[in-house]
């Protein structure tokens, strides 16, 4: 979006004109109004910045201001006006998701620095939290160790093992080559049971949508479980022909 108001410029007609009912908008607006408010009395100014956009769009959150229900436009005239003076360049993204303490032990990369970072970063880890640019440095500088326990959490199983996780010899190529001589099927490790991942013989590995009928649910009727030994070639056929059945050469699917 080019040059977004501010989130003291977006006024009722502005919500109105995303999607909103006009009782719709003018609660969406008192609650813009609020969380700014709330945002100035107890936050810190960012640099360059009358207030910190981040405890802005903390308030809305908490607020509950923004509901699924809300067309997506709506989501994105109130986020860019939050962060409508923010400097991405220099400060990457502007953040959209504030986990509490709990629920960030509970995310995939919460749950492996629990698990890990007191082993690679001694006592000055604390949380995922409090000790999230530590770990990412870590991975940063070790991407061996790092990405060895990735793969092992993740439980890719190799068909040949890499030789290395990055190997940087080739200096024509800056960025170096990751897994060099790894060979892997994805469709295997989606579809097959899995101890670390939690996956059963019974686990779902696998659910779609018929075209058109993007508003509804899935069920279990548009399902298919994991497998495992003989019975494993005979489920990816019918997984694949139950849910890429008509697809051409080129045809996007999501795995």
């Amino acid at each position: 979006m080019g040059n977004p108001k501010s989130v003291n410029e977006v006024g009722l007609d502005d919500l109105v004109e995303v999607g909103l009912s006009r009782e719709a908008a003018a609660e969406l607006e008192r609650k813009l109004r609020e969380s700014v408010a709330r945002a100035r009395r107890s936050g810190t100014p960012s640099p360059g910045l009358e207030l910190d956009p981040r405890e802005v769009w903390r308030e809305l959150a908490s607020a509950g201001a923004l509901k699924p229900s809300h067309p997506h436009r709506v989501h994105q005239l109130v986020y860019y006006s939050v962060y409508s003076g923010w400097d991405a360049s220099a400060r990457g993204p502007p953040l959209y998701w504030f986990p509490s303490l709990s629920q960030s032990k509970e995310t995939n990369l919460g749950r492996l620095m629990e698990s890990h970072g007191r082993k690679l970063l001694g006592s000055s880890y604390k949380d995922p939290i409090t000790s999230f640019s530590l770990f990412q440095k870590f991975s940063v500088e070790h991407p061996d160790v790092y990405w060895s326990i990735v793969l092992n959490e993740l439980s890719l199983s190799f068909h040949c093992p890499p030789s290395c996780i990055l190997d940087t010899s080739d200096k024509s190529k800056p960025r170096g080559t990751w897994l060099p001589g790894a060979v892997f099927n994805i469709a295997e490790c989606c579809l097959l049971p899995s101890q670390q991942q939690r996956r059963g013989d019974d686990s779902i590995a696998l659910v779609w949508r018929d075209e058109g009928y993007d508003h509804m649910n899935v069920n279990q009727k548009n399902s298919v479980g994991c497998c495992k030994g003989k019975e494993s070639k005979t489920r990816m056929k019918e997984a694949g022909a139950l849910a890429f059945g008509g697809r051409k050469q080129l045809d996007r699917c999501r795995l």
